[in-house]
C-alpha cells in the first residue's frame, strides 16, 4: 500500500501515475475479457449439452448474456480520487430498455416453471399385455410430462427404445450380481456390456446397485454393496463416462424410529457399518441417497388424510416447532435427520419409489382410484412446488412414482398388480396432470381428479395419544433375500411402510386397525448385531412359528401374501396340498409363517410378522400336514 504524505507536487505526480496505471490495467482486463468470450464461443460450438435440466441450462445462458452485456461503462472522475483502484466510483445507467429486461425475465420464469413440471416413473415389465418399449418411449415423450424412468434391470430393448428421446434412464444391477462387481475387471466388463453400447444416445443418468439390499440381505451381499458401488464408479470414469452416477435404493427399514422426525436415526449396526461409508461415497461423487417411502403402507383409518395429502390437523414436532401436514414429509425428514446425525445432511435425497394402488382385495378399503389419485396427485404437486419439507425448505427431490403400468403377472395380491398410472393400452387409470396439455389418448376411461392441495390448521400437540404397539408400529427387514427375481411391489411386498417403533404414526392409528388395513407382515429385526456376531450358531432345540391368538384374518392373509410373493413354496396350502385342510386363513398362515421362520435362521425376530407371530415349542403338525422344523 502506498503511504500518504509529501508535497502538492508529489501528490499531483502520484495521481498521474495512478491514473496511467489504472487505464493500462483496465485496457488489459478488457482484452482478456474479449479473449475469454472468444474461447467461450468456441467451447459452446464444441460441447455437447448433456445437462440433466435442459430448460435450466437455457436459463443460465440467458442470464449470462444479460450479465455480460449489462456490464456498465464508466469514466474516470475528474479529480482522480480513487478509494479502490479495482472498482469504478461512478457508473453509467444500463443500456437495456426496461421492455427488453421484462421480456427476458418472463422467459426465465416460464422456463423455470416448465422445467419443474416433470416427474419420473418406475417402468416394470411383469405383464403379458404391455406395449413394446418403442411405443412406450414415444408415448412418454409426446404425451406426458414424465421425463425420466427407472427400470429394474438393464433391459437392452428398453435402453435402445429410449435413445434420442431425451428421457433419463436409471438402470439397476440385480442384487445377486453385487459381490462379483467388487472386482474392478468385472465392473469394467459390466459397464462395457450394459452402459457403453447405449450411452450417450440413451440418457442413462444413474446406476442403482441392487434394490433394498440392507433390507433383503444376505450379509454377503450387504458387505459387498459399497465396494461394488465404488468399483462401478471407477469403471465409469475409466470408460470416460463422468455424468452417470451410482447409488442404491433403500426401504425405510433402515430407520430405527421416526418419532419425532427430527430425532430419527438409522438402525444401529447399519448406521456406522454400512450407511456412513455409503453416504461418504455419495457425498464425494455428488450422487443422491435413494429411498423408497410408502405412506400407503402406513395407512390407518384415522390417518387417512395425513397419508393422502388431504386437510388434517397435522403432527407437531416439539423439538423443532415444525408441524407436518402429510406423512411423506414426515418420512423424508426422518431420513434427513438420520443422515444429518452421521454428518451427511448435505447429500441429496432421491425418491426412488413411492405410490398407491388403485385396486385391491375387498378388505383393503383404502385401495381405490380416488385414494390413488389423491396420493399421487398430492405427491406431484408437492415435488413440483419446490417447497421442500419442514426440515429441508426449498429442497427439490428427484422422484419416481411406482409405477408406470398395471402389471398382471406380478406375484402376490391384487393390489400389487395395480400400482400403475396407466393401463397396458396407454389409457390413464386416473388424471393427476401427467398428460401434456391437449394430449388425448383414444378410448381413455373417465378420470378422477385428485383433491385440492390441503389446507392445514396446525395443532400444538399430536391428534390423539399413542396407543400400545399397533400393526403400524414396526417396519423392519427380513434377513435374507427372496429366492426369485421380483420387482416393484411384488418384490417389495409390504416392505416399505414407515419405520420401526414409530409413535408418530401410532398417533394417527387406532388399536385393531389391522382388521381393515393391510399390515406390513415383514418380520421385525432388532438392531443389527456386529458383523462378527451375526454368524454365530443359534441355540439348539426345535421351535415353530405360529399366529398369535389375537391376530386378525386380514393381518394373517397379508402374511401369506408376503411370504408367497417372496418366492416361498406355497403349494402345500393350495388345493390338493397336504396343508390345504382346514381351509381357514389362520391354518394356512400358520404353515406359511413357520416355513418362513424355519428358512430364515429361526431367530425370534423372524417370527414377529408385525407382532402377529409367536414362537412355540409345541409341534403344530397335524396328520399329513407336517411343519418344517
Amino acid at each position: 500500500m502506498r503511504e500518504t504524505g509529501g508535497g502538492d507536487g508529489d501528490d499531483e505526480n502520484n495521481s498521474g501515475d495512478v491514473s496511467l496505471k489504472l487505464e493500462k490495467r483496465m485496457k488489459k482486463e478488457e482484452e482478456e475479457e474479449e479473449e475469454e468470450e472468444d474461447d467461450d464461443d468456441d467451447d459452446d460450438d464444441d460441447d455437447d449439452d448433456d445437462d440433466e435440466n435442459g430448460a435450466q441450462s437455457q436459463v443460465v445462458l440467458v442470464v449470462v448474456v444479460v450479465v455480460v452485456e449489462e456490464i456498465p461503462t464508466f469514466s474516470m472522475p475528474s479529480d482522480h480520487t480513487i478509494s479502490n483502484p479495482i472498482l469504478p466510483s461512478k457508473m453509467e445507467p444500463s443500456p437495456f430498455h426496461p421492455t427488453i429486461i421484462f421480456l427476458i425475465s418472463t422467459l426465465i420464469i416460464f422456463q423455470l416453471i416448465t422445467a419443474v413440471q416433470s416427474i419420473g416413473v418406475n417402468y416394470g415389465t411383469l405383464g403379458d399385455d404391455l406395449p413394446p418399449p418403442s411405443q412406450v418411449a414415444q408415448f412418454l415423450k409426446d404425451k406426458t410430462i414424465i421425463d425420466r424412468i427407472k427400470i429394474f434391470d438393464v433391459n437392452p430393448d428398453i435402453l435402445r427404445a429410449f435413445a434420442g428421446t431425451g428421457i433419463f434412464v436409471t438402470v439397476t444391477v440385480p442384487n445377486g450380481e453385487i459381490p462379483n462387481l467388487v472386482d474392478p475387471l468385472a465392473a469394467r466388463r459390466w459397464i462395457n456390456t450394459n452402459i457403453k453400447p447405449f450411452y450417450p444416445q440413451t440418457k442413462i443418468n444413474y446406476i442403482a446397485v441392487g434394490t433394498e439390499v440392507l433390507h433383503w440381505g444376505p450379509q454377503s451381499i450387504i458387505d459387498n454393496l459399497v465396494p461394488a458401488m465404488k468399483s462401478l464408479y471407477q469403471a465409469l470414469l475409466l470408460s470416460g463416462i463422468r455424468d452417470v452416477k451410482v447409488s442404491t435404493p433403500h426401504s425405510l427399514g433402515i430407520l430405527l424410529s421416526s418419532d419425532p422426525p427430527s430425532q430419527a436415526r438409522f438402525r444401529p449396526g447399519w448406521d456406522v457399518g454400512d450407511l456412513a461409508p455409503m453416504l461418504q461415497f455419495l457425498q464425494k461423487t455428488k450422487a443422491a441417497f435413494m429411498v423408497n417411502p410408502y405412506p400407503y403402507f402406513g395407512y390407518a383409518p384415522n390417518n387417512s388424510n395425513f397419508a393422502l395429502f388431504k386437510p388434517n390437523e397435522g403432527y407437531f414436532d416439539k423439538f423443532t416447532g415444525k408441524t407436518y401436514t402429510n406423512l411423506f414429509d414426515l418420512l423424508m425428514d426422518s431420513v434427513y435427520s438420520s443422515m444429518k446425525s452421521l454428518g451427511y445432511g448435505d447429500v441429496d435425497i432421491l425418491v426412488a419409489e413411492t405410490g398407491w394402488p388403485s385396486q385391491g382385495e375387498p378388505y383393503l378399503t383404502h385401495v381405490n382410484v380416488e385414494n390413488a389419485a389423491a396420493y399421487n396427485g398430492g405427491l406431484l404437486r408437492k415435488v413440483s412446488s419446490g417447497q421442500g419439507t419442514p426440515l429441508m425448505p426449498g429442497r427439490k427431490f428427484e422422484t419416481y412414482i411406482f409405477s408406470l403400468f398395471n402389471e398382471n403377472q406380478k406375484p402376490g395380491s391384487i393390489a400389487e398388480k395395480n400400482f400403475g398410472l396407466f393401463r397396458p393400452d396407454l389409457t390413464p387409470v386416473y388424471d393427476i396432470g401427467i398428460m401434456r396439455s391437449g394430449a388425448q389418448v383414444p378410448g381413455a376411461a373417465p378420470t378422477v381428479s385428485p383433491d385440492a392441495a390441503p389446507t392445514v390448521t396446525p395443532t400444538s400437540a399430536p391428534m390423539v395419544a399413542p396407543p400400545t404397539e399397533s400393526p403400524m408400529a414396526s417396519q423392519q427387514a427380513p434377513p435374507t433375500a427372496p429366492s426369485g427375481p421380483l420387482t416393484g411391489a411384488a418384490r417389495r411386498g409390504a416392505l416399505t411402510s414407515p419405520p420401526g417403533n414409530s409413535a408418530a404414526l401410532n398417533r394417527f392409528a387406532v388399536a385393531g386397525s389391522a382388521a381393515v388395513a393391510k399390515p406390513n407382515p415383514t418380520p421385525t429385526l432388532p438392531a443389527p448385531a456386529p458383523k462378527q456376531a451375526q454368524h454365530q450358531p443359534q441355540p439348539q432345540g426345535k421351535k415353530w412359528c405360529v399366529p398369535k391368538p389375537d391376530a386378525t384374518d386380514a393381518a394373517l392373509q397379508a402374511n401369506i401374501d408376503y411370504v408367497c410373493s417372496s418366492g416361498a413354496d406355497c403349494r402345500p396350502i393350495q388345493p390338493g396340498g397336504a396343508c390345504y385342510e382346514p381351509t381357514s386363513v389362520r391354518a394356512h398362515a400358520s404353515y406359511i409363517m413357520n416355513a418362513f421362520y424355519q428358512s430364515n435362521g429361526r431367530n425370534d425376530f423372524n417370527c414377529d410378522f408385525r407382532n402377529t407371530g409367536v414362537v412355540t415349542f409345541s409341534d403344530p403338525s397335524k396328520g399329513a400336514c407336517k411343519y418344517m422344523s
